[in-house]
């Protein structure tokens, strides 16, 4: 009875600090301030309208633009599994 009670506890602890930490990555991402283009180069259309929210994978993108946007600026992406520099390439940049 005492190893199933420490087995709870040790899950429970171990999905809060999970949840913890998943909470305090977005609260991390909501906090930065943006990039300072110091080149003097406006931002492309398309570019200015995608921004860094904690998705990672090709499932969670509506085009490749937006893949490759992320794929270039966001941290911890996804969605390059063969290191070729194109995104979701099975399901939006063919």
């Amino acid at each position: 009875m005492r190893i199933l009670v420490l087995a709870l506890l040790v899950f429970g602890a171990w999905k809060g600090y999970g949840h913890y930490q998943a909470k305090k990555l977005s609260a991390m991402e909501s906090d930065k301030l943006p990039a300072l283009n110091l080149t003097g180069n406006k931002p492309s259309p398309s570019a200015a309208n995608f921004a860094c929210d904690g998705r990672k994978y090709c499932s969670q993108m509506t085009s490749c633009a937006e893949a490759t946007y992320f794929l270039k600026n966001c941290p911890g992406v996804k969605m390059d599994g063969n290191n070729d520099g194109v995104p979701c390439e099975q399901q939006w940049c063919r």
